[in-house]
């Protein structure tokens, strides 16, 4: 068999085996770390702000006719879904964070592209991993009753003795205290929730987007779709090119 044969039947180097990967890169980890740390500290900064300058009830906008801020403590997921799996979501963050490190290992080092959409993810979930394992509040799920839904109050329980009333107050200020009476609690904890703030102010009356957020999930959404634009465009079948033949 000819050499030529031989070498081409030889697989291609991956993952850290590659000669070019970014991890051998310093230039490529100097970008990774440096937009990671840089988009956490705008996620957990702009986080402070909003809890330390807006009153638990105020609106303050952003952008006039687009984003206004408000707080909101968010107990599950995006949306907030799955509430109360706390653990559950710390679990997926570290593993995130090592698919993360994983995908940057095996890319090449001048896939900057693929490298900024993984800081932005990197980013995300640590602000929100953060917030899950630092900031902890009052969790009340309530029952509905016949003139009341039932759902959440998360906030600060400031008194509970005997079987007087709970009051619970807003995180983390402690003010605009509500007085809940003990047969509507269905159940109280103390866990992990996430600070948000960010909200998209309704058009023409019709409020598109109710859900509130905050940088890291704004960072993980646009990361997610940075990959997922990289892995299509690498999955992409070459263009055929037909070649011209012979005259006549």
């Amino acid at each position: 068999m000819p050499e030529t044969q031989k070498r081409s039947e030889t697989p291609p180097p991956d993952g850290l085996s590659r000669p070019d990967s970014a991890f051998r890169s310093p230039a490529a980890q100097l970008m990774l770390w440096a937009t990671t740390g840089l988009c956490l500290w705008m996620d957990l900064a702009s986080k402070a702000w909003a809890f330390a300058n807006l009153g638990a009830d105020e609106a303050k906008v952003l952008v006039p006719g687009l984003i206004t801020a408000h707080r909101s403590l968010n107990s599950g997921a995006l949306f907030g879904s799955f509430s109360g799996w706390v653990p559950a979501f710390i679990v997926a963050s570290v593993l995130a964070l090592a698919f993360v490190v994983y995908v940057f290992a095996c890319s090449g080092r001048r896939q900057r592209f693929l490298h900024l959409g993984l800081a932005f993810i990197l980013a995300g979930a640590l602000g929100n991993l953060y917030d899950r394992t630092f900031v902890q509040a009052d969790v009340l799920t309530l029952k509905p009753t016949a003139d009341r839904s039932g759902g959440q109050l998360i906030g600060l329980i400031v008194s509970e003795s005997g079987a007087n009333p709970v009051i619970v107050a807003s995180y983390p200020d402690k003010q605009n205290r509500r007085s809940i009476p003990r047969d509507r609690i269905q159940e109280m904890n103390r866990q992990g929730v996430v600070r948000d703030f960010i909200k998209f102010a309704p058009i023409g009356g019709f409020d598109y987007w109710p859900w509130v957020f905050n940088i890291a999930d704004a960072l993980l959404v646009v990361g997610v779709g940075i990959l997922l634009t990289c892995f299509w465009r690498e999955r992409r079948p070459p263009a055929v090119t037909e070649s011209a033949g012979p005259a006549g």
